[in-house]
């Protein structure tokens, strides 16, 4: 059951993470231009002051500094010891000139001025103040043991003799020659730079024949036990001298755990323990053991780790606009936790004016309806028992309209494909609103291609040549409005699109290394050739030249041999490609090398491994033949028979001028080895392998990664991270430990081992926060921890929905949304967004079909009144909508269903545009627009004359709705116009569509649609369709009197030798199907088949015929004269227009 206490803290929180999101801070910019604005006034702020632990050289001139900005100019005063210092009283101290910086000149009595300083900066707009200033002359001593004192030799320290942390010296036993009477403690003043000397110690030693062995007492510290209390982030330095006989040896452990390896360093020869920048992981109980061969003892220290606090959340400055809500916040921590107290211009918060316009929350005060008049400077002071934190934070009420603080008309070149950022800083209060558009249509550019920052810059992921163009930047708010323009354009990249290829060469040749570039006309580009990355220089009697697509080098040597580089650069972008030049030597006993071309290297031989340890070893080995290309590198590898058996790995590659090596090898794995040679042609083939070399176990160094914790349930948790890699497993049995626990709570850590990969919390609360660690551990020890993360358990679905929802400002495409926001414990898990719901339920206009398609908008806010803009609505049209809260899995209950009605808006372009240009008209028609977008009055036709470039007087012409037509008389047949049409509604004239007429010489095709109507074509087509009906007549005649006709007709067209005649006296050519003949003979009048008079043979020019490749017939088919005179169908020699087409066919 929650108290009273609990619900009002809960009531408080809630109040402050609604407020958070109310407004960002404005930042006010270092730019001149806004710093010199008149209007623009801003409370003091410390910039520069001393340390607060201010230790002198008392010879020197002491300097406090403080430094405070302002406008105006902050005035300076100091307190001392918590009294008013009046500077000009003292002849002594100077006061720096438009600065609270204080000098006070060295007289030899600067321990008078030793106390606490505190400066205060003020103007008329508050009050800041620094920090408290502890001023001390300096009196901090070195401490060294030597003999004799005049000399001041330092005596050699080791295991048997050393200094204590306290200055002390200790013998672990004595010898003879420790016996002296010169023993001089000697103190170096770090800033004075003198010494001081004790009076000379002297000791005797007792010497005896037989020195018993003892057991190690404890010289430092005394007893078996002690504590020591250390601050956070200094050093911890724990100490353990001991006697005995033979001397002792030191050795640390810390109870519970490993000591951390990356911050501990055991000095003083193992006699002090010093771990740096101590955090709360290192309290506990630390032991060090003296021990020799006749025993050991032991002293365990119990350290407490106390913090001086140390910030979570710094206050900062905070700019708003009037009326507007902010917060400023403090949190710090500490051990003891630090307590916090506001001031407001130097002055305890709670003695201060009241003002109404603030609330002070704990570590938060909240600011709601500010108003002009109440800027000031608030002091935030988180203090405990080890030391403060004092910080200064200004709240400054200010309007001013937008500034733009970039360069003018700046000119942006990116390459084509890259990513690119416009940039627009920008300055206003309130905070301005800023979008970009290109070419100054559209609306704002964001999202897609473009991504746009909180401070005005302007992402392009990845610029396109139709990027290119004009972006303007408009940046407003209620005080007005400023806009500033990028030009951008896109350029090809730097290509080497031939590129230099390695060459082996003997000695005294030519060598050339081509280099072709290709690359943004408008950019030009230059070549720069390097050897070795260094530039090469060329002159005209130089070996060495360059054109503009190759390098050649004449009559190398060996010292040419090594890289060559060649870069092509732009302003903007370069390329570079490298090859290796060899050159071998030319001498008379290697001629016959020299015929031989360069081949890969002959593999290794004889490794050899030596000079074993815990973590390496040494491998040597005997190079191959290089084949006549010199060794560039060596390729190590390894092979292990515990994880992967069989699978060669890389391990190092090394140097072509080596062979020998010591290889760093991983714990508990037992490698075998073979090397690769490389040279300008290749790899060799692997060496032999190696002899086996097993390393010792160690406890895992490495910690797992990719640690995380996230519900894939509503009542669960699953943990997951990465697995260590077998050569990271440094010994047997590798599991690991993960530890878990509620965030924000004193619960002890749950935990668990496992060799799994993750690990599954179960009946866990919704989304609720756990601080996860996880160690790996093997049978020799445990890992470091991992760094704490943050997990949380699975989400639900949100269980209650946004209320009231509503409308507001509807114009024609947009409309502002408002509702209720859900309380942020019923969103049960991670606050996505609200998202709305909407369609386009119907047009206003009668009989237009909509697309219902439903889309949604996402809303992220959580300030206490929430609304929002739905734009891109289509105008004249009703719509609905619905609104859910979301989380990052799932969407909550719909709230109230809301219908709304958009305004007329301007209508799109007309469905089509088209002319129909004759020799004297011009005949236009169009169709109404797809989206009318309101009711339809008219079209606004516009037109002028085109000559070239110039343009006639543009007129005018309006119609009436249900007018979609209109013809144009032409002045001449020459003249071209250019129209644009656009429909009108009462909101004004839509989208305009233009096309212009086509010219004089190509009317024939736009006239090809009503060319059937002309006289002269129809006329044309009645005589063509009469003459090929005589040309019919003439042919059928013919062909029933027996004219000639080519064989190939007859062929595919039989006829019947008879022509039939109908009662009504028509004729009917028909093939008769049911009696059909073959192909190539005619029917008799009594219906026998004769052979055809169409035979090869009777039409040949003798007795055998010719015949093309395609077996068709050569010559001219000529009538046969036939000696069965009496059937009286031979055909007449007269030559008919028929067969004459046919001939040509």
């Amino acid at each position: 059951m929650w108290t009273q206490d609990r619900w009002a803290a809960l009531a408080v929180l809630s109040i402050i993470l609604l407020l958070s999101k109310v407004v960002a801070p404005i930042e006010v910019p270092l730019d001149p231009k806004i710093q010199e604005e008149r209007k623009l006034k801003q409370p003091p702020t410390i910039v520069k002051q001393s340390l607060k632990d201010y230790i002198v050289d008392p010879r020197d001139n002491i300097i406090i500094e403080c430094e405070a900005k302002g406008k105006p100019v902050p005035t300076f005063l100091w307190r001392r010891n918590g009294k008013f210092f009046n500077v000009g009283k003292d002849p002594r101290v100077i006061m720096r000139s438009r600065s609270g910086t204080l000098e006070i000149r060295s007289s030899g009595k600067s321990e008078d001025y030793e106390g606490e300083y505190q400066c205060f900066a003020s103007n008329e707009f508050g009050m800041a103040i620094s920090n408290k200033i502890l001023l001390r002359v300096s009196s901090e001593v070195w401490i060294v043991f030597s003999f004799p004192p005049t000399v001041i030799m330092p005596i050699l320290q080791d295991k048997r003799v050393s200094m204590g942390l306290n200055g002390d010296l200790f013998f672990s036993n004595v010898l003879a020659k420790d016996a002296t009477t010169d023993y001089s403690c000697t103190a170096r003043f770090e800033f004075t730079h003198t010494i001081q000397q004790k009076n000379p110690y002297t000791l005797k030693v007792l010497t005896t024949r037989n020195v018993p062995e003892t057991q190690p007492t404890f010289l430092s510290p005394k007893g078996l036990s002690s504590s020591k209390i250390v601050l956070r982030g200094e050093q911890l330095l724990l100490e353990c001298i001991a006697a005995g006989v033979p001397t002792p040896t030191i050795d640390w452990f810390k109870r519970g755990a490993d000591l951390p390896s990356k911050k501990v360093k055991i000095e003083n020869f193992g006699k002090t323990l010093r771990i740096f920048n101590v955090s709360e992981e290192d309290l506990g109980d630390y032991t060090c053991m003296a021990s020799n061969k006749i025993g050991s003892i032991r002293h365990s220290v119990e350290v407490q780790v106390k913090a001086a606090p140390y910030w979570l959340d710094k206050p900062t400055n905070l700019v708003l606009a009037p009326d507007e809500n902010g917060r400023l916040v403090c949190r710090a921590r500490g051990n003891p936790k630090p307590t916090i107290q506001w001031l407001v211009n130097g002055e305890p918060i709670e003695s201060s004016l009241p003002n109404p316009n603030q609330q002070v929350l704990g570590d938060t005060i909240l600011f709601h309806s500010v108003q002009i008049g109440s800027s000031a400077v608030y002091q935030c002071n988180a203090s405990n028992e080890h030391g403060y934190l004092l910080a200064n934070a200004f709240v400054n009420i200010l309007d001013m309209a937008p500034r733009m603080l970039g360069p003018k008309n700046q000119l942006i070149k990116v390459i084509e494909n890259n990513k690119t950022f416009l940039d627009c800083p920008f300055f206003g209060s309130p905070f301005p609103l800023l979008r970009w558009f290109k070419n100054g249509l559209g609306s704002g550019l964001d999202g897609g291609q473009y991504k746009l920052y909180h401070n005005g810059t302007l992402e392009i992921k990845q610029a396109r040549p139709e990027d290119q163009g004009t972006y303007t930047c408009v940046a407003s708010n209620i005080l007005g409005k400023m806009e500033n323009q990028v030009r951008l354009e896109v350029k090809e990249p730097t290509r080497i699109v031939r590129a230099p290829e390695h060459v082996t060469q003997p000695k005294g040749s030519t060598v050339r290394f081509h280099c072709r570039v290709k690359h943004d006309p408008s950019l030009p580009a230059t070549v720069i050739w390097l050897k070795d990355d260094k530039p090469l220089s060329f002159s005209w009697i130089g070996r060495f030249k360059k054109d503009e697509e190759s390098l050649t080098i004449h009559n190398v040597n060996p010292e040419d041999g090594g890289t060559y580089t060649c870069t092509a650069k732009t302003e903007i972008d370069e390329d570079s490609a490298s090859a290796r030049l060899t050159v071998t030597e030319a001498d008379i006993s290697s001629a016959s090398n020299r015929s031989a071309s360069a081949g890969r290297p002959d593999p290794p031989q004889d490794l050899e491994l030596s000079d074993p340890s815990a973590r390496s070893v040494r491998l040597t080995w005997v190079p191959g033949n290089e084949n006549n290309s010199p060794l560039t590198h060596f390729l190590v590898q390894f092979e292990e028979d515990r994880w992967e058996p069989g699978k060669w790995q890389n391990l190092s590659i090394f140097d072509g001028n080596l062979n020998s090596v010591n290889l760093q090898l991983s714990p508990f794995v037992n490698y075998q080895f073979r090397v690769i040679a490389i040279n300008a042609v290749g790899q060799s083939q692997p060496s032999l392998p190696s002899a086996r070399y097993q390393t010792s176990g160690a406890h895992p160094d490495v910690v797992p990664s990719g640690l995380k914790g996230w519900g894939s349930k509503k009542n669960n948790m699953e943990i997951t991270w990465q697995a260590l890699k077998n050569t990271e497993r440094n010994g047997p049995n590798l599991r690991y430990v993960v530890s878990w626990r509620r965030k924000d709570t004193e619960e002890e850590w749950d935990n668990i081992t496992t060799t799994r990969m993750k690990h599954i919390i179960h009946n866990t609360d919704t989304y609720v926060p756990y601080e996860i660690k996880i160690q790996a551990v093997n049978d020799f020890g445990h890992s470091p921890e991992s760094n704490i993360v943050i997990g949380y358990s699975g989400e639900d679905k949100p269980s209650a929905a946004p209320t009231e929802l509503r409308v507001s400002k509807i114009n024609s495409t947009k409309v502002n949304i408002h509702w209720v926001p859900v309380d942020p414990s019923t969103v049960n898990g991670e606050f996505k967004d609200y998202k709305l719901y909407f369609w386009r339920e119907a047009s206003l206009i009668k009989g237009l079909k909509v697309n219902k398609t439903k889309l949604h908008k996402g809303f992220f806010t959580t300030a206490e009144h929430p609304s929002g803009i739905l734009t891109e609505l289509f105008p004249y049209s009703k719509y609905k909508m619905y609104m859910v809260v979301a989380n990052k899995e799932y969407e909550g209950p719909q709230s109230n269903t809301v219908e709304f009605y958009t305004k007329e808006g301007e209508p799109g372009a007309p469905k089509y545009f088209r002319i129909q240009r004759h020799t004297d008209v011009v005949h236009l028609k169009w169709d109404k627009p797809l989206e009318p977008n309101g009711v339809l009055i008219g079209y606004t036709l516009q037109y002028h004359t085109v000559n070239g470039t110039q343009a006639g007087e543009r007129k005018v012409q309006s119609f009436p709705p249900n007018v979609t037509e209109y013809i144009m008389n032409l002045p001449n047949r020459f003249t071209r116009f250019k129209f644009y049409l656009a429909g009108r509604t009462q909101v004004g004239a839509g989208e305009v569509y233009a096309v212009e007429s086509p010219h004089f010489t190509n009317e024939a095709y736009k006239e090809q649609e009503d060319i059937a109507t002309q006289g002269w074509f129809i006329g044309l087509m009645c005589a063509v369709a009469l003459l090929v009906l005589i040309l019919l007549i003439v042919c059928f005649i013919k062909r029933s009197r027996g004219g000639k006709y080519p064989v190939r007709e007859k062929k595919d067209l039989p006829l019947d030798a008879v022509d039939h005649k109908d009662q009504d006296g028509s004729f009917d050519y028909h093939s008769d199907e049911d009696n059909k003949p073959l192909q190539g003979s005619q029917t008799s009048l009594d219906g026998n088949v004769k052979e055809s008079d169409d035979s090869l043979v009777d039409y040949g020019e003798g007795g055998d015929g010719q015949f093309n490749e395609d077996g068709s017939f050569i010559g001219q088919y000529t009538v046969k004269k036939d000696k069965e005179e009496t059937e009286g169908n031979e055909s007449s020699e007269a030559t008919s227009p028929v067969n004459v087409i046919y001939s040509l066919a």
